[in-house]
């Protein structure tokens, strides 16, 4: 008789510390982030782990949170190499030169502006939608557009958590 493999969170849960690491800094860029979520290990839901990953985004320090934004890409051109941005940016991919211009344009603006990148849920949003909230969220305090980055990074690590226990398992280290 063989046993069916370990669910994504099982997987999440028993992994070593280091693959766990690994998987998380994929999630979020703040190691802070990371280890807070490695801490609170095992979850018994993946809904505990969304929970421990929304407390740990609402504790990130201001350093924190500018760490985890500067692991995104600007919105336009995925980084390549990287699936997760490739995936969430899919709205740009039939995005026209001139929209392409002026989602750079408005992102060079607004990091000259705020001092990091454009930070918004891309997932499932057309480019002209995150066109038009890059607008209007120039408008902005910082103050204010901090808070919004921060929901948004909230956002975005509960779409890759749940991909994370879900899809793609965490992958062991070969030398562990």
């Amino acid at each position: 008789m063989t046993s069916t493999p370990p669910s994504g969170l099982a997987r999440f849960n028993t992994s070593s510390d280091r693959a766990v690491l690994a998987a998380l800094h994929e999630v979020c860029a703040s190691p802070a982030w990371g280890r807070k979520l490695l801490a609170r290990r095992p979850y018994a839901t993946a809904d505990a782990l969304l929970a421990a990953g929304d407390t740990a985004t609402g504790e990130l320090t201001d350093a924190e949170l500018t760490e985890a934004m500067a692991g995104h890409p600007p919105i336009g051109p995925p980084r390549p190499g990287d699936p997760a941005s490739s995936r969430e940016q899919r709205g740009m991919a039939g995005a026209s030169e001139e929209l392409r211009a002026e989602m750079l344009e408005l992102n060079l603006a607004y990091q000259d502006r705020f001092g990091h990148v454009f930070l918004i849920c891309a997932t499932g949003a057309t480019g002209e939608r995150m066109r038009d909230a890059l607008k209007e969220r120039l408008a902005h305090t910082p103050e204010r557009e901090r808070a919004i980055a921060r929901a948004e990074l909230g956002k975005i690590n509960r779409i890759r958590l749940t991909r994370l226990v879900t899809e793609d398992p965490v992958a062991e280290d070969k030398d562990s």
